[in-house]
């Protein structure tokens, strides 16, 4: 489906699942190694190169799929860098219908213009970007891998209060509350608790003697005894972005030289941390709206057509109407990491919806959020363990966007004869 598809690959996060009579009935639409799928809509310039792994796969109706000649010379790898090549993705873009939401269909594509480098620029071209795009994806798959880590001790610790409940039982079984709560939190059985270095030992002890031993009544159900319920405008700055006249195109830019405007589309490809946007606004449009300017490590939330995006910003940025800012101040008492953590897990289902067309929640109930607090030793003490992990991830999504860069500023390059290839 379009929402898997990315230039770096096929993902299966939430991808969709057809009996094997679904399967059958639509065998035409059947993908082969090799094979290029683009979206019909929305981010038509973005498309994916089927590999081994994907073969056999079905094309979803909101794809159109793209299939290399039986006597064709030219390398699916090549033609799928070539596609994604900026200059490329923006002759789709200009070339699709829809004024609103850009729509592609097979004609568009059929009319993309094709250069064809020699044999030995081809294989250089291939070459670097299979390579470039490797490393990409095994970042990526990096960052996923520390970003649940941070995400499992979260929903440990506050989501399920597992700590908290393990020293519950215990005390109803008679047992050591501390020395259960300490194998909750490690991870370990009892018995492999004195297997532990000394020094290690002792810090589990010390943030078991964290958190409580009895949950109470609150308005957001039972939570640990001392942690509190705030609301979110409580505990932080709760502000919204905004749109300069559409209209008014002098306020909008492509250039990185003006300030970055992230939408909710950005914050769907961004990571954990929002580094790049499709957008800029020009210091005049800033001024002229009175655009929020959004700090550095600031989270960010999308509250409508799509609810419960959330990154951290990289820098100053601005950002449209539907994404609202948490400026958190010295004396707030969750942590960016926390906050994070916090609004990706939290359940905006049980927001109420003030729009009948589309999924949306106003900035009223935004600022009204539930927040859970806990002790501010506990929270300084999570932040502690995860702080490292959300600062490799940032500077692993910083060596993508520069891999990236590498990648395009080279194949563009290459295809325009400002490199030659030495034999």
């Amino acid at each position: 489906m379009p929402k898997n598809i990315s230039v770096e690959g096929i993902s299966t996060e939430d991808i969709a699942y057809i009996t094997d009579e679904d399967a059958e009935r639509l065998s035409k639409y059947l993908v082969r190694k090799g094979d290029i799928i683009y979206s019909r809509r929305g981010d038509v310039e973005k498309c994916s190169h089927v590999t081994e792994r994907e073969d056999g796969w079905r094309c979803g109706t909101g794809c159109l799929r793209v299939r290399l000649g039986a006597n064709n010379k030219v390398s699916s790898v090549f033609i799928h860098a070539y596609l994604s090549h900026p200059a490329i993705r923006e002759w789709i873009v200009r070339h699709a219908i829809g004024a609103t939401m850009p729509n592609l269909n097979t004609s568009i594509l059929s009319n993309v213009p094709v250069l064809i480098p020699s044999d030995d620029e081809r294989a250089i071209i291939e070459n670097i970007w299979w390579h470039t795009t490797k490393k990409i994806v095994v970042n990526r798959k990096i960052n996923q891998t520390l970003e649940q880590i941070a995400q499992t001790i979260f929903k440990s610790w506050f989501v399920d209060f597992e700590p908290v409940k393990a020293k519950i039982e215990a005390k109803q079984n008679g047992q050591d509350p501390e020395r259960v709560a300490m194998s909750a939190i490690s991870g370990k059985s009892e018995a492999d608790l004195d297997q532990l270095p000394s020094a290690q030992l002792a810090q589990l002890a010390v943030t078991s003697a964290l958190f409580p031993d009895e949950l109470v009544d609150s308005e957001q159900g039972m939570i640990p005894k001392g942690w509190s319920s705030q609301i979110a405008n409580d505990i932080a700055d709760v502000a919204i972005g905004k749109t300069p006249p559409r209209k008014e195109l002098e306020w909008f830019s492509e250039s990185d030289d003006d300030i970055r405007w992230m939408s909710i589309r950005d914050m769907g490809v961004s990571g954990v941390y929002a580094i790049n946007t499709s957008e800029y606004l020009t210091e005049e449009a800033v001024n002229k709206v009175n655009v929020r300017r959004i700090p550095d490590n600031t989270v960010l939330l999308s509250f409508k057509m799509t609810v419960g995006r959330v990154v951290i910003t990289a820098g100053e940025m601005l950002s449209n109407e539907a994404i609202a800012h948490f400026n958190l101040t010295e004396d707030s008492p969750v942590s960016t990491e926390f906050l994070y953590l916090y609004l990706k897990q939290f359940n905006y289902s049980n927001l109420a919806s003030t729009s009948s067309i589309a999924t949306a929640v106003n900035s009223k109930t935004i600022k009204n959020m539930p927040i859970i607090i806990p002790s501010n030793e506990l929270k300084q003490e999570f932040t502690g363990r995860v702080e490292s992990l959300f600062r490799k991830i940032k500077t692993i999504q910083q060596e993508n966007e520069s891999l990236i860069e590498t990648r395009d500023s080279l194949l563009q390059k290459l295809l325009s004869g400002e490199v030659e290839v030495v034999q």
